[in-house]
């Protein structure tokens, strides 16, 4: 689900690690949505169709188009029995291949803040979209630290070493996803906060989901010396009490933002 400055080229991987977070903030994203029925979809950065998969099972969509720049996301997701219902295609959110006003509701899901060209890539969405057609998306909270990731990131302080910063981190503020849409001139431009908790049945379940091999992320933790990468999971670990039954919990933030095109 990234454009140009990441592309995620282990769906399997990517979808063990961000399915069950996808889901959860999808649901409550779709639900303050409120989509008509019978609406012709287009999904721009849709991965392996995790949040594909909850607009077809939830929103009673007419048609669904789902694209992404990576071919392996997308072949993970035309090997889903969704792949029925969904027209996935490998496409460039910044040059959408489809014509004016094709479809009624155009989303992003943790795509936006991922975008080089933010403002290009929501002219293409207000384009194909019909005039006064929904465009809505959500990002993970980058810019306070409320990722699904942040505390592995606030961990590698512990060792002396420090991550890059998630491209467009400053862009996943919902001061800044606003200013984007009012730019855009659209209108009736509404937004909010999500907050979703994952439980897991114990650090070990909480460690792994963390660190697939292909980030930059989960590289970086099997580059560590093993006395720094067990100094990493203590502090880590130190920062997720668990409960009597030795299950965890950990919450992360969406902003999420919603308007009409233009006329």
């Amino acid at each position: 689900m990234a454009e140009d400055t990441q592309h995620f080229s282990d769906g399997t991987a990517y979808e063990q690690f961000m399915g069950r977070w996808t889901r959860a903030v999808g649901t409550i994203f779709l639900d303050w949505l409120a989509p008509p029925t019978h609406a012709r979809w287009l999904d721009v950065g849709c991965g392996t169709g995790v949040f594909t998969d909850l607009i077809v099972s939830t929103c009673s969509p007419a048609t669904v188009v789902a694209i992404d720049p990576s071919e392996p996301q997308i072949e993970v997701a035309r090997n889903k029995p969704i792949a029925q219902r969904v027209d996935f295609r490998v496409a460039d959110s910044q040059k959408l291949p489809f014509s004016d006003n094709t479809f009624d509701i155009v989303v992003s899901a943790l795509v936006i803040n991922f975008i080089s060209d933010r403002s290009q890539a929501l002219a293409e969405m207000c384009r194909v979209c019909h005039p006064h057609g929904l465009i809505a998306g959500y990002v993970w909270d980058f810019a306070a630290q409320r990722g699904p990731v942040s505390l592995i990131s606030d961990g590698f302080d512990q060792v002396g070493a420090q991550l890059p910063p998630v491209p467009g981190t400053e862009h996943s503020r919902l001061e800044a996803l606003t200013s984007l849409f009012a730019q855009a001139n659209l209108t009736d431009i509404d937004s909010r906060t999500i907050d979703v908790t994952m439980s897991f049945a114990d650090f070990n379940e909480f460690w792994q989901s963390q660190m697939p091999s292909y980030t930059q992320r989960g590289k970086m933790i099997a580059a560590l010396s093993e006395m720094d990468r067990e100094k990493l999971i203590d502090s880590v670990r130190a920062r997720l009490p668990a409960g009597p039954d030795g299950r965890i919990t950990y919450s992360a933030r969406a902003n999420a933002i919603k308007a009409r095109a233009p006329a």
